[in-house]
């Protein structure tokens, strides 16, 4: 029973992580209809920014300036490179997968390409015991946090004027366009918004596996994308269920089957969603 226990949490954990990275790709794709493949990189940028300030300011200036340096380079990014391609979804997937590559290997040109030992607080590396499993406690800081922001986004796309521009967007941009708003600035707003959401997952991502790398950021990246397609494209709640099904499905099957059988489970379960239902479990794209 211990291990069901230290399972389902650490596989919620692992979830909340995906969650925090999914959301902001799926309000980007569901928007802008950006694929954005340097999406990774805003999580790098954050999770570098935190380990490198930690030792110099403390975490409490740290966690803020990671998610801050997150979102201004979501922000940059769209600013200056997507802007000129909406209308070139090819060249934008050029751009994206050229700018990640391009990233990691600015990162490893400055820090190396070792893992680096990532700053945590203290109470992060205890341990609470629930029934008779020993559960870190970063795990629930995670959970915490993606249910946090889920509820934020959701309050945002539903409840303020620029969620509702949003979310009318992802219906129907070029009517929203025809309204006389600029959808302009709710694309910046959105690509500002999944930077901080990348930001947020690095700083905790860090914090989960204990040590931060160039290549972190990519590598979490193959299995948001893969959460955004299977909980439907654009959908935030979607992203959310989605995400549970991952993490837990990867972390029983990873104990239970072989080496690396979870990731091929979590392939097969992208490949049967695509066959039977290939919108996803979301029937509609709208993000709610």
């Amino acid at each position: 029973m211990s291990t069901v226990i230290l399972l389902t949490l650490t596989g919620l954990g692992l979830a909340a992580l995906y969650f925090l990275i999914a959301s902001g790709l799926s309000l980007v794709f569901g928007l802008a209809g950006v694929l954005n493949f340097a999406h990774g990189l805003f999580l790098s940028i954050g999770a570098y920014a935190t380990w490198w300030a930690a030792p110099r300011w403390g975490l409490a200036v740290a966690v803020p300036l990671g998610i801050a340096a997150g979102a201004a380079t979501g922000a940059l990014v769209e600013v200056v490179l997507i802007r000129p391609l909406y209308k070139r979804p090819t060249e934008q997937v050029l751009v994206t997968v050229g700018l990640s590559l391009a990233g990691v290997a600015l990162l490893q040109s400055v820090w190396g390409a070792d893992p680096r030992t990532y700053p945590r607080p203290a109470w992060a590396s205890e341990v609470t015991t629930i029934g008779s499993a020993q559960v870190p406690d970063d795990r629930f800081l995670l959970i915490g946090t993606a249910v946090v922001v889920l509820l934020a986004l959701l309050a945002f796309l539903h409840k303020t004027r620029y969620g509702l521009i949003i979310r009318a967007g992802v219906e129907n941009r070029d009517m929203v366009s025809a309204l006389g708003i600029d959808v302009r600035r709710a694309f910046t707003l959105v690509f500002t918004i999944g930077g901080a959401l990348a930001g947020t997952a690095g700083v905790l991502g860090g914090m989960y596996f204990g040590s931060v790398s160039p290549g972190q950021g990519a590598s979490l990246l193959i299995f948001a994308f893969i959460v955004v397609v299977i909980g439907g494209l654009g959908s935030v709640t979607g992203s959310a269920v989605a995400a549970v099904v991952v993490g837990l499905l990867q972390q029983f099957v990873n104990y239970y089957g072989t080496a690396g059988a979870g990731d091929v489970s979590v392939v097969v379960l992208l490949a049967l969603v695509l066959l039977l239902r290939p919108s996803g479990l979301a029937r509609t794209a709208a993000t709610a």
